[in-house]
């Protein structure tokens, strides 16, 4: 079935910088996405027991987890990330043109899950490159869990609370955590509580937060982020990624392409690595 987004959720989106869309990812597709977040749970506890390590980054291993950008990895994602359903609600939010800027699993581990600081997504962007400017991009929390306040939902901030439209505020890590926040103060967002198969969609500059997981099951969010353009840093390189998905309205993504160009771009840099390695020998 095609899913048009109800323009009640772009004025939402306009309005407050995020919107809800109830129950959209269909039953085959999110017992895909629940099967590999799952296996990349696997995979990313096992690497960091191989190194003996507790905390990578953000993530807490079985507290907390951020796992970026492997869709290439699985056989299946990509037809969630540049399938229809995607394509309506960029081309919905975003306009005629999306690239991929960044695939991620946010996962809370059962009954210790931690929770996680008020920020904005542009403001990790921004504390890693403070001279970066970019346009707001479109973030995609999908709901692989019924989410509510006792498994760690999300709240998000509208953005005429502190005027947080098209404005990054400065961020500060949180000690103990890693965590970047970037507001202290004490009103309390709109809490988020949908059914699995839901997705938020809120801009990169909107607030939002999300409690701790006291059920005794894993919290489980996939996040699809899209941007209008590629997105560079202020030393000209490119941020993160931008793989073309829609173009004039039309999808223009190729698995084979992108794969191949994937595989360049590591030789490259295995390459770039290499010469390094014999220049410091």
């Amino acid at each position: 079935m095609t899913y048009t987004v109800p323009e009640e959720a772009v004025r939402s989106y306009e309005k407050d910088g995020f919107a809800i869309l109830p129950s959209v990812i269909d039953a085959e597709m999110l017992a895909m996405l629940q099967m590999e977040c799952g296996y990349f749970i696997g995979y990313t506890d096992a690497w960091m027991e191989n190194k003996e390590l507790d905390v990578m980054g953000i993530t807490h291993k079985g507290k907390r987890y951020f796992i970026s950008n492997r869709y290439r990895k699985s056989p299946d994602m990509h037809r969630f990330l540049f399938g229809e359903l995607m394509r309506e609600i960029t081309a919905s939010f975003l306009g005629p043109d999306a690239y991929l800027f960044v695939e991620q699993w946010v996962v809370k581990g059962a009954e210790q899950g931690m929770k996680f600081a008020w920020h904005q997504d542009s403001g990790y962007v921004k504390f890693i490159d403070r001279e970066n400017v970019h346009k707001p991009y479109l973030t995609c929390w999908c709901a692989l869990d019924d989410m509510s306040a006792a498994n760690g939902t999300i709240s998000v901030l509208p953005h005429d609370v502190i005027g947080t439209r098209n404005n990054v505020l400065d961020h500060v890590s949180e000690k103990g955590t890693n965590d970047l926040v970037g507001y202290h103060g004490d009103e309390p967002g709109v809490e988020i509580n949908v059914p699995k198969g839901s997705i938020v969609v809120f801009s990169s500059t909107s607030l939002h937060r999300s409690s701790a997981n006291k059920t005794d099951r894993r919290r489980r969010a996939y996040l699809a982020q899209y941007s209008s353009e590629p997105i560079y840093s202020s030393s000209g390189k490119l941020w993160s990624m931008a793989v073309p998905f829609v173009k004039d309205g039309n999808v223009v993504y190729d698995r084979d392409s992108d794969l191949q160009d994937h595989e360049i771009e590591r030789s490259r840099l295995r390459e770039v690595q290499r010469a390094s390695e014999a220049g410091a020998g």
